[in-house]
Formats: C-alpha cells, sequence, structure tokens
C-alpha cells in the first residue's frame, strides 16, 4: 500500500484536538438528554432531540475543520447534489476501515439528516461517546451467538424489537439511518472463506435492512447507496491520524425504495 509519509506529531496533534472537542461538545449534549429526560412533554422531547443533533452536527463540523487544518482527510465526493436534509433515508455502504465512519459523516453532514448507526451492546460503555450515542437515540443491538439462541430462545428476536423502538423514534424527526450491509469490515481472508462472487464486497447481510424497512414502511423516502474508496489502499485510524491517506473517494447515488 503507498500512502502518504505521514507525521507522528501531526497524529498526536489530531488526536488532542479531537479529544478536546468530545470533551467539549458531550456534556452539553448530556445536559441536554437530561432535560429531555426530566420534562415529559411530547413538543419539548422534540425540541430536545433537534437540540441534540444541531449540537452532534456541530461536533462533526469541529473536527472536520480540525482535519482541514491538518489535511489528514482529503475528500473527493461525487453525487450528494439534490440530497435534502430535511428528508427520511436508508443509507447503504461498503465498508473497509474504521476510518469509514469520519468519512461519512464529513461527506453528509448537513447534507442530509444526522445519520444514525446500529451499534452493538458493548460499545455503550465507550468513554463519552457511549453516552453521547445513547443521548442521541442510536440503537444498541445484542449479538447473540447461535449457541446462546440454543439455549436461550426467549432471547430470539430482541434484535428487531429494539429496532423497531428506534424506528419509531425515528419518525418524529428527519433521520438517515445508516447500515454497513457487509456487516463486518472487507479483508481479502474474509472474501476468501465467504466465497463471495463480488470483487470487492462480501456477501450482504439482509437482515438490518429488512428490520428497518418493515419498521419504518413508507417513512423512508430513498436509498442512498455509498461506494467509498481508498485508491492508495485501506487504512487504519492512525493512517488518518498522521496524515497517512493520500485520497478518498466518496461516490453516493440516490435509488427509490422498490
Amino acid at each position: 500500500m503507498q500512502t502518504r509519509r505521514g507525521s507522528t506529531l501531526k497524529g498526536v496533534i489530531t488526536i488532542s484536538l479531537m479529544v478536546v472537542n468530545v470533551v467539549f461538545w458531550v456534556p452539553l449534549l448530556l445536559v441536554v438528554a437530561l432535560a429531555k429526560l426530566i420534562i415529559p412533554l411530547a413538543a419539548w422531547r422534540r425540541w430536545t432531540s433537534a437540540l441534540m443533533i444541531w449540537i452532534a452536527q456541530a461536533w462533526i463540523s469541529c473536527n472536520g475543520a480540525i482535519f482541514s487544518l491538518l489535511g489528514a482527510l482529503r475528500l473527493e465526493v461525487e453525487g450528494v447534489a439534490g440530497l435534502d436534509p430535511r428528508s427520511w433515508y436508508l443509507v447503504l455502504s461498503n465498508h473497509r476501515s474504521w476510518v469509514d465512519i469520519l468519512v461519512l459523516q464529513q461527506a453528509f453532514n448537513r447534507r442530509i439528516p444526522f445519520l444514525k448507526f446500529f451499534l452493538k451492546q458493548e460499545l455503550i460503555w465507550v468513554p463519552f461517546l457511549g453516552l453521547a450515542w445513547w443521548a442521541l437515540d442510536f440503537p444498541f443491538m445484542k449479538r447473540h451467538s447461535a449457541t446462546y439462541l440454543q439455549k436461550h430462545p426467549e432471547a430470539r428476536g430482541e434484535d428487531l424489537d429494539a429496532t423497531r423502538k428506534a424506528c419509531q423514534r425515528f419518525a418524529l424527526l428527519p433521520t438517515s439511518v445508516m447500515n454497513f450491509v457487509e456487516g463486518t469490515r472487507f479483508t481479502q481472508a474474509k472474501h476468501d472463506a465467504q466465497g463471495s462472487p463480488y470483487e470487492h464486497l462480501l456477501k450482504p447481510k439482509s437482515g438490518g435492512v429488512a428490520f428497518v424497512l418493515d419498521a419504518m414502511g413508507d417513512g423512508l423516502h430513498s436509498i442512498i447507496d455509498v461506494t467509498i474508496a481508498y485508491p492508495a489502499g485501506t487504512p487504519s485510524l492512525l493512517d488518518l491520524l498522521a496524515d497517512r491517506i493520500p485520497e478518498v473517494r466518496v461516490q453516493v447515488r440516490q435509488r427509490a425504495i422498490p
């Protein structure tokens, strides 16, 4: 993989500024979340939810300013004309790296409604970020193994219930529901083990998409089909921080839901 040489010092500065950004915005987010919980009025909760989305978008914008200042993320984005921040979207993307999430946030911030990801239940314990995701109504999913489900059949359907509850909240404000259809990050080893028929993709897992379509129905306006490409090779998060990614290409297509 050919990359820019990068700079360890630049990486230290980038991560330090991003930590400061988290420490500044997340407490504000949690204060508003607490106010939302205390006053059980529907109009108040819609207003505080919208305020939390504004805070989250400002947080992402500040990350973007950090990347621009240090030249750490060079995005080439195609196909975003005509997107509407007041609509409801199902966003589907390939998954190459942990960098993908930051790429998607920068590519779509304020162009479409705030992206909501489905997260593993364990991620709620990530310092600061776990509470922020909870406050922003990110749905947390319990991923049970087949062995566990054999012993505890009552656990079947928990993810579907969690998805339906989350989608009921998504219906209150314009939302973009994000899904990595492959279910995991692409590696050649996973590709070979699956015998995937696609050159650059793993076999899709349709369950998450089916859950969202079943729960939201006609509430979704269209699908945003996203392809992320790293011409120099798949990077790590450290590559991003240290300015070792020369280019990121994002191609966007808006598709009607059949």
